[in-house]
C-alpha cells in the first residue's frame, strides 16, 4: 500500500501524519468529528481550556468505545448461542 503525507488540524493545531492512502478518508473523518466535538463541548459546557476539552472528548470517546465493545460482545454471545441451538437441532434431525 502507498503511504502518503497529510496534515490534520485538531483544535487549531496542525499535525503532520503519514498514513496508508486507503486510510486517509477515515483519518480525515476522525479529525472532523473530533473538531466538531471540541466545538460542541466549548459551547455546551463553557469549557475554554483546550486541554480540558480534549480530555473530556477523549474520555467520552473511550466510554462510547467500551460501551460498543460490550454490546458487540453480548451480540456475539447471543448469536453463538442461537447458532449452537440451530446446530443441535439440525444434528438431531439428521440422525
Amino acid at each position: 500500500m502507498a503511504v502518503i503525507s497529510i496534515k490534520i488540524k485538531i483544535a487549531d493545531r496542525e499535525y503532520p501524519m503519514k498514513v496508508e492512502a486507503s486510510e486517509e478518508e477515515y483519518i480525515r473523518r476522525a479529525a472532523k468529528q473530533l473538531n466538531e466535538a471540541i466545538v460542541e463541548y466549548r459551547e455546551r459546557f463553557g469549557i475554554s481550556d483546550k486541554l480540558d476539552i480534549l480530555a473530556m472528548v477523549a474520555f467520552d470517546a473511550l466510554a462510547d468505545k467500551i460501551r460498543t465493545d460490550n454490546e458487540l460482545t453480548n451480540t456475539y454471545k447471543q448469536l453463538n448461542g442461537a447458532l449452537a441451538q440451530l446446530d443441535a437441532q439440525i444434528s438431531r434431525e439428521l440422525e
